[in-house]
């Protein structure tokens, strides 16, 4: 693939909080279920209720303990990323977003007996809980493999466009990372477009190497694991909050 940077986009409607396709797929086992209703709603679900105004909570109120760096992933699948992220990073938090309940249940199989002090869940729409954050509390965004929405008409619920750039841009410290992922051309390079031709963003890629490669220590999903497979290749775009 050659990526291909493009105009700057015009600006789009300010998104909203319509959620598209399925909450859940197929029947949940009746452990996923059990640990849905304790480990999930009683320990690690997110409760709007709590959250206040938008732009005013602070996420480190999540959790019981100083995290080293404030992590949020946005649609997380089937948690491959976040269950091992969590375990091998103690001191940090980590904030997952995922409306689909498969995904969640899966997650939840793959970190149960784990300590979870350091992680904490949200069942709908990532963008209506991270409006909800204060300025420059993240450290460190993940959007793997998201929904490529290949239509053009479906572009504006792409989950990188303008005005959700805005949004990564105010929640990122000065230096924080923006880490995306996708097996599929068209998307890589509306993605690299959108991010480079946004004034808080820089690309961090010197080479066709750092986009074609994984980063050292990267946790390969199964979904990436499949796309590989397949013939596939994966780009790894990250971009650093100026």
């Amino acid at each position: 693939m050659t990526l291909k940077i493009q105009a700057k986009n015009v600006p789009q409607p300010e998104f909203n909080r319509k959620l598209f396709g399925r909450k859940k797929g197929r029947k949940l086992s009746l452990q996923t279920q059990e640990l849905i209703d304790t480990l999930f709603k009683q320990k690690l679900d997110i409760k709007c209720e709590d959250l206040g105004e938008p732009e005013s909570y602070d996420p480190k109120n999540l959790f019981s303990f100083e995290p080293k760096q404030m992590i949020a992933e946005i649609g997380f699948g089937n948690g491959d990323m976040l269950a091992v992220l969590h375990k091998e990073n103690p001191d940090d938090a980590f904030i997952g977003c995922e409306p689909f309940l498969n995904g969640l249940g899966n997650l939840l199989m793959a970190i149960e007996g784990n300590n979870t002090r350091n992680v904490r869940l949200w069942q709908d729409d990532a963008l209506l809980l991270l409006r909800q954050f204060t300025d420059n509390s993240l450290d460190k965004i993940y959007i793997l493999n998201p929904d490529p929405w290949p239509k053009k008409r479906h572009h504006k619920r792409r989950i990188v466009r303008p005005e959700t750039l805005d949004l990564y841009a105010r929640l990122l410290k000065k230096g924080g990372r923006l880490i995306m992922t996708t097996d599929v051309d068209d998307l890589a390079e509306w993605m690299v477009t959108q991010a480079s031709n946004h004034d808080s963003f820089i690309w961090t890629a010197n080479s066709k190497a750092d986009w074609q490669n994984a980063p050292e220590g990267w946790v390969k999903t199964k979904y990436e694991k499949k796309g590989e497979k397949a013939g596939r290749k994966q780009s790894y775009l990250i971009f650093e909050r100026l």
